[in-house]
């Protein structure tokens, strides 16, 4: 890939991630946590300096800062979102600029576990992928998360067994953007199998929802879920280049 250098023309603002879907009766639900995304050409990698000077603005760490090949993501409780999405397209003027708000899915563990488990320090791991084309699977695709506490209350228990904190899944367009919360240093590898461990329902609803999905562009055949990484653990090999392997089968 080619590294593409934006231009630095943003104000300093106030900055601090499976639905926009009204079109389909999804229910979006209020959140303080919202995504910004800046899209680059397929072939070329956007440069992270922009979005990572609009963080720290923002009073935001730089591990707010993910990427994925061709794709940048701030993540984290942004506020003037409108604002951050005009300085984006600004700064990476050959770049789509797409936002995240008002999630059609949360699982809060305090709501949902009986506030056992909670830590006060979190990793966040973010993932996309998109929706088939098809408007009424997407249709189904939300109808079951919105019914899933209600109908399958054993993936909820099963985010309580993993130490799951919070998971917000978002929607713009096709794509989905699923940030999974994390205990601090833990490792979703290791976290996510208890999800599904003495509880068949999980893998159930993991394949039900799998005919739903498929991969967002610039992935191989058969990839579905990407892992977004932060932005300086980009490039690093070793054990970081097959973290989240097993869970990224899981989600799939």
């Amino acid at each position: 890939m080619t590294a593409m250098k934006p231009r630095y023309r943003f104000k300093l603002g106030l900055l601090l991630l499976l639905l926009i879907g009204s079109t389909l009766n999804a229910v979006a639900i209020k959140s303080p946590y919202a995504a910004v995304e800046v899209i680059a050409p397929l072939g070329k990698k956007p440069n992270a300096k922009a979005m990572l000077q609009l963080a720290k603005a923002g009073h935001l760490p730089s591990s707010s800062v993910y990427q994925w090949n061709n794709h940048l993501v701030l993540y984290g409780l942004l506020k003037h979102v409108a604002l951050l999405q005009r300085e984006l397209a600004e700064s990476y003027p050959s770049c789509s600029v797409k936002t995240y708000q008002n999630p059609y899915y949360v699982f809060d563990r305090k709501q949902r576990c009986g506030g056992q488990g909670l830590v006060k320090n979190w990793d966040n791991i973010l993932l996309t992928a998109n929706l088939v084309k098809d408007h009424e699977m997407q249709r189904q695709y939300l109808q079951y998360h919105a019914t899933q506490f209600d109908k399958w209350p054993q993936v909820a228990n099963g985010f309580c067994n993993a130490d799951f904190q919070q998971l917000l899944a978002f929607k713009a367009g096709r794509q989905l953007m699923l940030i999974i919360s994390i205990p601090h240093g833990a490792s979703l590898d290791k976290l996510n199998p208890k999800t599904s461990e003495n509880n068949p329902r999980v893998d159930e609803w993991n394949k039900l929802r799998s005919k739903y999905q498929e991969g967002i562009p610039g992935t191989k055949k058969g990839e579905v879920w990407v892992f977004l990484k932060e932005v300086g653990k980009v490039g690093k090999v070793g054990k970081s280049e097959s973290r989240h392997s097993v869970a990224r089968r899981r989600l799939a």
